[in-house]
């Protein structure tokens, strides 16, 4: 049997306040003067001086606010390399990601895209990526989505919501500052913090299930209870905890697959443009047949937290809608082998899958 040769992130600095030493760490990665670092940064941080005004630019580094009001796309990224080919005389001597995981994907996939020819939907897939990418940084600003960590960039293309799955793909160098998640909205913090939560209730439920992914699994678990049911912690050990939950729940899915809620909410992020996080939780709701314990408990952490999901999203939709959200969902192969087994689609369905959405 052969194993998976897995990357991982080479270069991880963990503290509040390690924002700061971004300067001292990117440095010595400089190329030349005239081979800039690109900042792509979440754009709510335009005008907030407490973040902006430490990022240290030098010749012609540059800031580029990006909105992440919507999901990464293919076309995004390649307008996006294209920008920086046509601007520069030299090739980015790094590209540092401050947000999201939308941020973060992009920040990825706009690395790899500098060196590797053509669009970044022919990479949607599985180890397509030849070339190494340019050195990357990630600094992630919310936590949950485990993109700081993992192999992988989401995009949406013109075919299909796929990742960029390759060994190129993570960050040379990710900085975990809790503090930098100080402001993040309730909504959005529910949200997220679910994506690593249902990050974790997919992969230790999965068939793919290993000592190596349970081991992780099983700790950003343990975190997401303290953070989001037990709920005596500080606002500052709940950040920390929250972001390492965030990184072992990255870690977690890097050596086994999600499942039922991502390949669904893929479908629906595809057509509707619904945002990640809110849309595997408006899934996950619905799973009690796959993971009875696991959405048990995500009602509960609504209820304590006065979340209410958006419903009625899939009730204006005709068949073909319908049809669209299932085919991305069902091309999600790995995601359904590692929730149901070899066999799953003899029971998993078309039918089966429109009446779930037609739930949500």
């Amino acid at each position: 049997m052969s194993y998976k040769n897995f990357p991982m992130v080479p270069r991880v600095v963990f503290g509040r306040g390690s924002f700061n030493q971004l300067n001292d760490i990117i440095t010595p990665k400089r190329l030349s003067s005239h081979a800039p670092f690109i900042f792509l940064v979440d754009d709510v941080f335009k005008g907030n001086y407490w973040l902006t005004s430490r990022i240290p630019l030098s010749y012609q580094d540059k800031i580029i606010y990006i909105s992440a009001n919507e999901e990464p796309k293919t076309s995004q990224v390649d307008e996006l390399v294209e920008q920086l080919i046509l601007t520069n005389k030299e090739l980015p001597s790094g590209i540092i990601g401050i947000g999201g995981g939308t941020i973060l994907d992009l920040a990825k996939a706009v690395s790899i895209m500098l060196t590797n020819k053509g669009s970044a939907s022919d990479y949607q897939g599985w180890d397509l990526v030849k070339n190494p990418a340019v050195y990357h940084v990630g600094i992630p600003t919310i936590s949950g989505t485990g993109a700081e960590v993992s192999r992988t960039t989401v995009l949406t293309g013109p075919e299909k919501k796929l990742g960029i799955n390759s060994d190129h793909t993570p960050f040379d160098q990710v900085v975990l500052d809790p503090e930098l998640t100080k402001d993040v909205p309730k909504d959005q913090w529910f949200y997220t913090g679910m994506d690593c939560y249902i990050h974790c209730i997919e992969s230790l439920n999965g068939t793919y299930l290993n000592a190596f992914s349970q081991s992780y699994g099983e700790k950003a678990y343990d975190l997401c209870l303290e953070v989001f049911v037990k709920d005596e912690l500080s606002i500052e050990t709940s950040q920390d905890k929250l972001m390492m939950a965030s990184w072992h729940g990255g870690m977690s899915i890097a050596y086994s697959q999600v499942g039922v809620a991502h390949a669904m909410s893929y479908g629906l992020s595809y057509l509707l443009g619904t945002k990640h996080g809110i849309g595997n939780c408006i899934v996950f709701n619905h799973l009690e047949e796959f993971y009875p314990e696991g959405v048990a408990l995500f009602k509960k952490m609504m209820t304590i937290h006065d979340i209410e999901l958006p419903k009625g999203i899939c009730a204006h939709l005709d068949d073909h809608h319908f049809d669209t959200m299932i085919d991305v969902a069902l091309s999600l192969e790995p995601l359904w082998e590692n929730a149901i087994g070899k066999d799953w689609k003899k029971s998993i369905t078309r039918d089966k899958l429109k009446a779930l959405y037609q739930k949500m």
